[in-house]
């Protein structure tokens, strides 16, 4: 099979690798579509290593294909089925193996391109909103840099969920395109007193950006409030941690990443994930946002446009 490979920070190379067997209870892939995210920049940096059991030297944390072999015992799917879902790496190739469960079935007549844009984003904002965050009907959710593929997935959500979605951007024509969505107010982030423009305090926040936001964050929340962070895009330690802040108004800061957990974890995930949202894919209420469909050979420029914050929505590589 071809895969893209990240021999040096620098440099990326459409590599011959050997294909994968499935085992038993697991399925083989054929990869028609694979979503570009920023761990995948990370790993080429040497700074987000695959965990345990996924390809070291291949990036792609989430595809679209479809089934190709069955591993023995497999029972939930056919060859030819068309699938979507997450893996720990090596997405960024023509194949991939997966346990059965965690396979997620494509709606019928999506595109690949628009399947390949749903695992990451929108099960990280699932997880992030309803277990990580706790959210209810009426909270007041703030959702940082979201014109991204998460916070655009956040955003229709929270719509669904009668969540009041605020989200900041650099952007203004970002800001504009999210209020479609069903954000219901914007703060651009490149006003020094943003998080005034934030308003009433929040409920939850869904958190990408890390250090720099923290002392804002936690004044931003109101009491018993929630901070769910899932990145650490301007850096990973705050020594300005106001701990008195955190006991007065008792608050929670949990941090969340897919990559990292067991298969019985993302099992789980993803069953509860087929369950309640994947039905809103197939009844329209929900849709995955592509800001660009890019071919795997010309990857290069898919990691600039993503790097420059180019993009709104999921950059998409396609075979």
């Amino acid at each position: 099979m071809l895969a893209i490979t990240h021999p040096a920070p620098d440099l990326m190379e459409l590599a011959i690798r050997p294909d994968p067997v499935a085992d038993a209870g697991q399925i083989l892939v054929g990869v028609r579509a694979a979503g570009l995210n920023r761990a995948d920049l990370h790993q080429r940096a040497g700074k987000y290593p695959a965990p345990p059991g996924w390809p070291a030297d291949i990036p792609g944390l989430e595809y679209a294909g479809e089934v190709r072999s069955l591993g023995a015992g497999v029972k939930r799917w056919q060859i030819g089925d068309r699938v979507m879902g997450l893996v720990g790496g090596g997405a960024h190739a023509e194949c991939v193996v997966v346990n059965e469960r965690e396979a997620i079935a494509v709606p019928t007549e999506m595109s690949y391109a628009d399947a390949a844009a749903i695992p990451e984003a929108f099960l990280t904002a699932w997880d992030a909103l309803v277990f990580r965050g706790r959210a209810v009907d009426g909270d007041r959710v703030l959702v940082h840099a979201i014109g991204s593929g998460v916070g655009t997935a956040a955003t229709q959500l929270g719509r669904e969920l009668d969540l009041a979605i605020i989200g900041t951007s650099r952007s203004a024509d970002k800001l504009e395109r999210c209020r479609a969505l069903g954000m219901v107010h914007g703060v651009l982030t490149s006003d020094s007193d943003w998080p005034a423009r934030v308003g009433d305090p929040v409920q939850v926040i869904i958190d990408t950006l890390g250090a720099t936001a923290l002392e804002q964050n936690l004044a931003l929340l109101a009491p018993k409030g929630r901070l769910v962070v899932l990145g650490t895009m301007t850096g990973g330690r705050a020594p300005g941690l106001d701990l008195s802040l955190v006991l007065r108004k008792r608050l929670t800061i949990v941090g969340t990443a897919m990559r990292v957990r067991s298969l019985e974890e993302r099992i789980d995930l993803v069953a509860r994930f087929v369950e309640r949202v994947l039905p809103m894919f197939v009844d329209g209420r929900l849709k995955p946002v592509v800001d660009r469909v890019v071919p795997m050979r010309q990857i290069e420029t898919a990691h600039q446009a993503m790097k420059q914050n180019e993009t709104f929505g999921k950059v998409v590589l396609v075979w």
